[in-house]
């Protein structure tokens, strides 16, 4: 799986869609609900379940990211899955504070 900067991947297990902002610096494989991510153009393959422990959803709008592979990617279209890399489960990024305007 080769994570690329905008490049867009669908589950196959709910309907949540990503776009890669930062690619790791390590190859990884980026899942969602336990289970490998498709290219937005891929088929998905038939039979795939959500796994219990990665069914925390996915949020539109949201950055998730990995610190050990400093992976990046933006929540395009929300789902039950949770997403992870390489079994290793991706943080919402949290908003960088401004500074005060007084």
């Amino acid at each position: 799986m080769e994570l690329k900067p905008g490049s867009r991947w669908k589950s196959a297990v709910c309907t949540t869609e990503v776009v890669v902002v930062r690619p790791p610096k390590t190859a990884v494989t980026l899942e969602c609900g336990g289970v490998a991510m498709v290219a937005q153009n891929d088929t998905v393959p038939a039979g795939a379940t959500i796994a219990p422990e990665h069914k925390n959803g996915t949020l539109i709008g949201k950055r998730y990211t990995d610190s050990e592979t400093m992976l990046e990617v933006l929540c395009a279209k929300a789902g039950e899955g949770s997403l992870s890399a390489n079994r290793q489960p991706l943080a919402i990024k949290d908003a960088k504070r401004l500074p005060s305007s007084d």
